[in-house]
């Protein structure tokens, strides 16, 4: 492992902050009782981070998550619940475009930093959107997750909670509406620099992907049994079949406290072979942990993140096996549901 690895995880009252270092991780405990929601890293400017929050806000850092300040982004009577910072340089600019996704369903996007923003809701125009709720609040819906095509600055993936998986192909100024067949409740949405026009779907309905930018879909199950509720998602950094998913019977024994049972699976390397196979040497037991996030390093190869509520994993083997991290785990976080997780070198 290199001596300059930076994870932002995100648990329910406080975020963490960890930093390898050759005398192992350190860690730093901040933004408390904030509920942060969702972080990521500026790939333009590796110090600069963002962290969303459920009701206080955005934050950002330039120091890799030693210290933050509130942006000014505007946040009254909506929640942040997810984030994405564009992939892809843009040249003589200082910061990467920034979007942030919200409920009730709409975007922010700021180019500066998040000194101006603007507002994206042409997408609550679709023909679908009378039919987006989101279980638990059905009166509402929000963006659940935003990915930003790693190969084409112009193609915005949304995935709505829930309801909907809707594109951009323009930027943002307009939007395709979902399509037959494609996953309904996507949790997390991936793009990979190495197989253009690939979307990797982890969905409450089961793992979809699609080789056509998302205008047909193939849902694809083998090996996961009856585990088909999916919410993490990560594919390993220089190879494209090689996928890890955090999945569990139903949404109830993800997210509910008193009755978890989740559950990792990994995807081969071997193209053909579409079989998932369970993931469990060095995690916790299924039973009483909360569904994972997971991610990959984004430089080395191989290496996979796992974040629940016993602990932050690492794995060196394609996800094949997991150690967990030597950092204080306090006992408070146990009963916490961590939410997002990010990683950079």
């Amino acid at each position: 492992m290199t001596t300059t690895t930076t994870i932002l995880a995100s648990m329910q009252t406080t975020l963490l902050v960890l930093e390898s270092t050759k005398d192992g991780w350190k860690v730093h405990e901040c933004l408390k009782n904030v509920n942060p929601s969702s972080v990521a890293f500026d790939p333009l400017r590796p110090d600069r981070a963002y962290c969303g929050t459920f009701d206080n806000g955005l934050w950002k850092t330039d120091d890799k998550g030693q210290s933050w300040e509130k942006t000014s982004l505007n946040t009254l009577g909506s929640s942040i619940m997810s984030l994405s910072v564009c992939p892809i340089k843009r040249i003589n600019e200082e910061f990467n475009k920034i979007f942030v996704g919200m409920e009730p369903s709409l975007i922010f996007t700021s180019i500066d930093g998040g000194k101006s923003w603007e507002k994206v809701n042409e997408f609550n125009k679709l023909p679908s959107s009378s039919t987006w709720s989101f279980p638990p609040r059905p009166w509402t819906h929000h963006v659940r997750w935003i990915e930003l095509d790693v190969n084409n600055e112009n193609n915005i993936f949304l995935a709505i909670e829930a309801g909907a998986l809707i594109k951009s192909i323009d930027g943002g100024r307009s939007w395709i509406d979902k399509v037959k067949d494609g996953p309904y409740d996507t949790h997390t949405l991936r793009t990979h620099e190495n197989a253009p026009q690939r979307l990797y779907s982890a969905a409450g309905d089961g793992y979809f992907e699609s080789l056509d930018y998302g205008n047909t879909w193939k849902r694809r199950v083998e090996g996961l049994g009856s585990h088909t509720y999916l919410y993490g998602l990560a594919v390993n950094h220089s190879d494209p079949q090689n996928i890890v998913v955090s999945a569990a019977s139903n949404a109830w024994k993800s997210h509910a406290i008193q009755d978890l049972e989740t559950f990792v699976y990994r995807r081969n390397s071997d193209e053909k072979s579409n079989e998932w196979i369970l993931s469990s040497d060095g995690l916790p037991e299924p039973k009483g942990t909360v569904i994972s996030i997971v991610e990959s390093n984004p430089k080395n190869k191989d290496e996979f993140y796992c974040l629940n509520n016993r602990g932050i994993f690492y794995s060196s083997d394609s996800g094949k096996s997991w150690t967990s991290l030597d950092i204080p785990w306090y006992k408070e976080y146990n009963l916490q549901h961590p939410w997002a997780l990010a990683v950079i070198e």
